[in-house]
């Protein structure tokens, strides 16, 4: 059985990706897990980060996106719900050299136990859960 820890709307900005890391902080810290703060804000950040920029969430006025936290036992469950896009589907891709694209997913597979995609009636949902190593 989950636990909801939180959820926060946000706009579909750039200026997201800060305010959601303010955000799993601080759940992190109220729930006693701020020491596996760097991989749940790093994992997060790489989640809304893709759905600003290649959802319809950070492509129309006034697109938003919804994150979620949720606790079963040790692992956290964070999703990130946009409005989807219809020309792309989030997967891993090989890094454009020294280019600034290409590594957010591979950051996400690697420090999350397990990741994936959803396809829902508002948009999309991709996931990742987390095993935290500080006891609450």
């Amino acid at each position: 059985m989950s636990r909801f820890l939180g959820a926060v709307t946000l706009p579909g900005m750039d200026t997201s990706v800060p305010l959601v890391r303010a955000f799993a902080r601080a759940l992190l810290s109220i729930h006693g897990h701020a020491g596996d703060a760097y991989p749940v804000l790093l994992v997060v950040s790489e989640l809304v980060g893709n759905s600003v920029q290649h959802s319809d969430s950070g492509q129309v006025p006034d697109g938003r996106l919804w994150v979620t936290f949720e606790l079963a036992g040790p692992v956290l469950h964070v999703t990130v719900t946009d409005h989807g896009a219809r020309v792309s589907v989030p997967r891993m891709r090989d890094a454009d050299g020294d280019g600034e694209n290409g590594r957010g997913l591979a950051l996400v597979d690697e420090y999350a136990a397990k990741w994936g995609v959803e396809e829902i009636a508002a948009g999309r949902s991709v996931w990742a859960d987390l095993e935290l190593k500080w006891p609450a």
